[in-house]
């Protein structure tokens, strides 16, 4: 199969805004304003930047020149540069961002009945839990989120949610171009209203004068340095192999030193002021979150909304423009997560994206069933209350605290030593205007490898201490859940990886640019 006939950009504009509209999702919105209230506002700043220079665009660039160099998706690209074992551990790495698509999209759908909330019920003082007998009543709108997800009804949304990714993507990367290029404005339109509704409540101004003023004694916290690296190699959408599908649609001339910059600063710029909005009004109220994206997103900035002064017409107002903002964020990246497995069984098996996109969204869409599943585990609300939150909360542990950046890890310990990140860059600058130094291969073979490994044996040594780096109990369900959901990841993401690895040869010799021309 051609290169032509994967589809192509229609202009590098519209590559720019599929990719930055990737890249901004949930958790720019509401982890990034959590993660700077946690490790003391403008103490984040800092390491956040180095962060973003030191492995966000270092990484970024090796993606889009992987996808450029081999016009292939993720998978094909690392067979290419380091044959079957590399193609192994792409496909681990699209395992675990199909198990974070599967409840990303139900946390959209979610997201979705929130806003129908939003139009009036979700502001009421309080609400009675029919399915947590037990609790009885609660305030919104934590009252609201749990009467919510124990209905039946979120199944109808999640069906909403991925029709509409299926639709999106079964038309093509065109059409993927043409949805980015309308959400990703109205989102920052949105958040413009959300950033001067924050600066005008009472004390607004001063979180924003907090936010932007360094605490250097904080910065000696490694818990602040570890939080900013891993926030800044999620929130580029580094190791869900998106990129590297991106870029294999791309013209061969596209310059992709200029292209991961513009992505980049894009990305952190709509993060940097969703991070005002949601710090100025967070502070005004005294509000102080959990860095949870699932709390944040439906108890605690919803909690700030609803004391905003103005009436409930205004408190209604705001509530509705937050949840379509998430709704816009959400969709521009659940479509390129999809789409990151989609392009690579394409290229691994010669299928009609129709047809292939039709199959894979019908199994992700029962993935994404189970994690909105409402089935009551705990009556008392001591812990999740729900089978399907439950679910999200320890596949998530896994593959979202572990599989990324294991993927990440290996992507760049493959280019860096098996192909030569020298040879990445050659090729690279043979488009760039602006040329890559040899500081890339240093950062690729020897800095960012240290810093994953840091942070995952970090990680994984508190997991001795139980999961989450304590006992952690189930209130209502069977022990053995977590160990479960880890067998799964690890266990069954390798199988699973090994098996679509050996299942069949690629249909043509995959070719470079320069074996092409040669």
């Amino acid at each position: 199969m051609a290169a032509t006939e994967r589809g192509q950009w229609q202009s590098r504009f519209g590559f720019i805004m599929a990719a930055a509209g990737s890249a901004i999702g949930l958790g720019n919105i509401v982890f990034f304003g959590a993660n700077a209230y946690k490790y003391g506002a403008g103490a984040f700043y800092l390491p956040y930047l180095i962060a973003l220079f030191c492995v966000g665009i270092p990484v970024m660039v090796l993606e889009l020149g992987l996808g450029s160099y081999t016009r292939r998706a993720f998978p094909p690209s690392l067979h290419k540069i380091a044959g079957r074992m590399g193609e192994f551990w792409g496909w681990f790495a699209l395992i675990s961002a199909t198990l974070i698509t599967m409840y990303y999209i139900t946390i959209l759908a979610w997201c979705l009945g929130m806003l129908l909330g939003a139009l009036g019920p979700l502001w009421q003082p309080e609400q009675t839990l029919t399915a947590f007998k037990e609790v009885g009543k609660l305030p919104n709108p934590t009252g609201y989120f749990f009467e919510m997800i124990s209905q039946w009804s979120t199944v109808i949304f999640v069906i909403l949610i991925w029709a509409a990714n299926l639709w999106v993507v079964a038309k093509g990367v065109q059409t993927i171009e043409w949805v980015n290029k309308i959400f990703l404005p109205l989102m920052w339109l949105f958040m413009g209203l959300l950033i001067v509704r924050g600066i005008t409540l009472p004390n607004g101004l001063d979180g924003l004068y907090l936010l932007f003023t360094p605490n250097f004694e904080v910065m000696g916290n490694i818990e602040v340095w570890k939080g900013a690296f891993s926030q800044i190699f999620f929130t580029l959408s580094l190791g869900f192999g998106i990129m590297t599908a991106y870029a294999s649609y791309l013209p061969e001339d596209a310059d992709q030193v200029s292209n991961p910059l513009i992505i980049s600063f894009m990305n952190c710029g709509f993060e940097f002021l969703a991070g005002i909005a949601i710090f100025t009004m967070l502070f005004s109220f005294s509000i102080v979150p959990k860095a949870s994206t699932l709390s944040m997103t439906f108890f605690v900035i919803p909690e700030g909304i609803a004391r905003m002064p103005g009436g409930p017409l205004l408190v209604s107002a705001f509530g509705v423009l937050f949840f379509v903002l998430l709704l816009l964020a959400g969709i521009t990246s659940s479509v390129s997560l999809v789409e990151g497995l989609a392009s690579a069984l394409i290229d691994k098996f010669s299928s009609s994206r129709g047809a292939l996109v039709r199959v894979f969204a019908a199994v992700g869409c029962l993935g994404s069933v189970a994690f909105a599943l409402p089935l009551i585990v705990d009556p008392s609300l001591a812990s999740n209350g729900t089978l399907g939150l439950t679910l999200i909360d320890l596949v998530d542990h896994w593959a979202f605290g572990y599989g990324l950046l294991i993927g990440g890890l290996m992507e760049c310990i493959l280019v860096g030593w098996v192909f030569g990140a020298k040879r990445l860059r050659e090729h690279i600058n043979i488009h760039a205007r602006i040329k890559l130094p040899a500081l890339f291969d240093l950062l690729i073979k020897w800095v960012i490898p240290a810093v994953l490994l840091f942070i995952i044996g970090s990680s994984a040594w508190q997991e001795l201490k139980g999961i989450y780096g304590h006992d952690f109990v189930i209130q209502g369900f069977q022990p053995w859940l977590p160990w479960l959901c880890f067998a799964i990841f690890a266990a069954g993401g390798a199988i699973l990886a090994l098996v679509l690895t050996l299942a069949k040869d690629y249909h043509q010799p995959l070719q470079t640019e320069e074996e092409q021309s040669a």
